[in-house]
């Protein structure tokens, strides 16, 4: 299987690039649309792992994940699409299903959500992983470094499903070569409040508050029809750091 990562020097990027050393991680600018598909025409990937985006910056994440998508249809490679929780407002109640409706509350959710539907229209064989917060790498991630910052305050109310990037990168590999597309959930088993993951991953009580009504609320995630696809276990946040 010949793979492409986008955003291999990324968190989750860096990590599939550990589990498979031999992939392509040659970097384009992912807004330009031909220079992504010379790329592809000149690799020929049969799977590309799109992970490349950028909190800040919508284009990214909508132009350029819709230029991937063009391009990878184009050569024939299978496309998988890195997605987020938090095209997920969070009042749903219960965890969410691949067939509940998007309602993002942030920017970076509404660029996610449309690059969802931009890369579906642009390559309908896609697999869009929606995931959640990603920690247990080689370095501590943006959230394990946030832990430890005693001056930062952690939501009892926001609940997400964290996973292991070792058990993500594992799931992305193996689901390269299933036959599957569109929407797929897979995040950890444990929904967590931001506060209980933060310490968990600090080891010692943090500072805790209730989060604002704008922010998205209890994200988690129903991962059960990953797992059922699934030879690697998606572990929950208890078990791993406990």
């Amino acid at each position: 299987m010949r793979l492409h990562v986008t955003g291999a020097t990324g968190y989750l990027g860096s990590e599939l690039v550990r589990l498979c050393p031999d992939a392509s991680t040659e970097r384009v600018e992912v807004r330009d649309a031909d220079a992504v598909r010379e790329l592809f025409e000149r690799v020929r990937p049969d799977v590309v792992v799109h992970t490349a985006y950028r909190q800040e910056d919508d284009d990214v994440n909508t132009v350029g994940s819709e230029s991937v998508a063009h391009a990878a249809a184009a050569v024939g490679a299978r496309l998988v699409h890195l997605s987020t929780d938090v095209v997920f407002d969070g009042r749903k109640g219960t965890p969410y299903l691949e067939s509940d409706p998007v309602s993002p509350l942030t920017g970076y959710g509404r660029a996610k959500a449309e690059a969802e539907t931009r890369v579906a229209a642009a390559h309908p064989g896609a697999l869009l992983v929606r995931t959640s917060l990603l920690y247990g790498g080689a370095a501590p991630s943006k959230h394990e470094v946030a832990a430890r910052d005693e001056a930062l305050t952690f939501f009892t109310n926001e609940i997400r499903s964290p996973i292991q990037v070792t058990d993500l990168a594992q799931a992305l590999l193996e689901l390269a070569e299933l036959e599957v597309a569109g929407p797929l959930h897979v995040a950890g088993a444990d929904d967590v409040s931001r506060a209980e993951f933060a310490e968990l991953i600090a080891g010692a009580p943090v500072r805790t508050g209730r989060a604002p009504e704008t922010r998205p609320l209890d994200c988690s995630l129903d991962s059960s029809r990953a797992q059922a696809l699934l030879r690697t276990r998606l572990r929950g946040v208890r078990e791993v750091l406990r």
